[in-house]
């Protein structure tokens, strides 16, 4: 088997991989955490909490391995199937597919990092991954991902966090 097509294989196991291990640790502290098993979702996992109503309010999050970055991007195909044409175009992950990015760093065979990446913020940074160390607050920061799809929050600690730019406050 040639390395490349090797290395693909490889990266397609560690993201199935992945998947199961954020459930894992995920079910450990929610409890109501499953994998979606429909192939044409642009989401990998839902995670299920009580708004104050007491309704079903539902996470959908999206799982990325991160070496040195969290990859934004979806329906693109990589590794030894690069050239497979689904016609499913490429898309930045938005809130209108998503909520949040989980990326997951490997820091070692049986240990890993969780950065949790909402996608209101991915759509006020306007690019299609960013560095690790740029969101080095968002590790394992639950805060952020329980309240992943409340805009003003995110964007109040992400400017407090350094990972945006503060908005200018104007007194007239």
């Amino acid at each position: 088997m040639k390395k490349t097509e090797e290395s693909g294989r490889q990266a397609s196991v560690d993201g199935f991989a992945h998947e199961h291990i954020v459930v894992g640790l995920l079910m450990k502290r929610y409890q109501n955490v499953s994998l979606v098993d429909l192939p044409l979702l642009t989401y990998d996992i839902i995670i299920v909490q009580k708004d104050e109503a007491g309704r079903d309010d539902i996470i959908r999050a999206q799982v990325k391995t991160a070496t040195r970055r969290v990859n934004f991007t979806g329906g693109s195909r990589g590794g030894v199937d690069r050239e497979y044409k689904s016609g499913v175009k490429e898309y930045i992950q938005s809130t209108e597919t998503s909520d949040v990015i989980i990326g997951v760093h490997p820091i070692s065979d049986n240990s890993f990092e969780l950065y949790f990446v909402p996608t209101v913020l991915i759509e006020r940074l306007n690019q299609k991954s960013i560095s690790i160390n740029k969101i080095s607050y968002l590790k394992e920061n639950h805060l952020i991902l329980k309240n992943c799809k409340n805009s003003e929050l995110i964007i109040q600690k992400c400017e407090e966090y350094g990972i945006l730019q503060r908005r200018e406050q104007y007194i007239f």
